[in-house]
């Protein structure tokens, strides 16, 4: 029997992101997610085929203040989620993470995605600055996409 598109996909992210090895890496719950629609009800976005998911992205707002502090290397990835205060008016985006079953890449789909996760966002606070941890070489590709798209600069982990 084969897995599921879901089970395909918590897969994949054990691959790409190893969150289950390093504590430093934001691993998704359902904690972290009640948190995350906190912070922005954008910050998590699927897209479903009609058999489960087939890409997930996450992308969370923050301040520039934090988001410098990750790009220096003085916090986390769980410390800048953790960190990223409720109810204040953010200024950064972090394209935390984008997930695509393999079989639906290059789609754009994980790009659609995003654009319209950061559209909502901007709705919503004065987004001046993107940043990412690319951990692929199609991540950063496709951030650097993304930047071009929406004007905004992007800085890089």
């Amino acid at each position: 029997m084969s897995l599921s598109n879901y089970e395909r996909m918590i897969q994949l992210a054990d691959d790409v992101f190893s969150t289950k090895t390093d504590a430093d890496q934001l691993s998704v719950d359902e904690d972290v997610m009640a948190r995350l629609h906190e912070i922005h009800p954008a910050s998590l976005s699927e897209y479903d085929d009609g058999n489960g998911p087939a890409a997930w992205i996450l992308v969370f707002p923050t301040t520039t203040a934090l988001m410098q502090d990750f790009l220096d290397r003085k916090i986390t990835e769980k410390a800048l989620f953790d960190m990223t205060p409720l109810g204040v008016s953010y200024d950064a985006i972090y394209l935390c993470s984008a997930l695509v079953l393999e079989e639906y890449r290059n789609k754009g789909i994980a790009k659609k995605l995003t654009l319209d996760a950061i559209e909502q966002i901007r709705k919503d606070h004065p987004i001046k600055f993107l940043f990412v941890w690319a951990f692929t070489k199609e991540g950063d590709i496709v951030s650097n996409k993304i930047s071009l798209e929406v004007g905004l600069p992007i800085f890089k982990f």
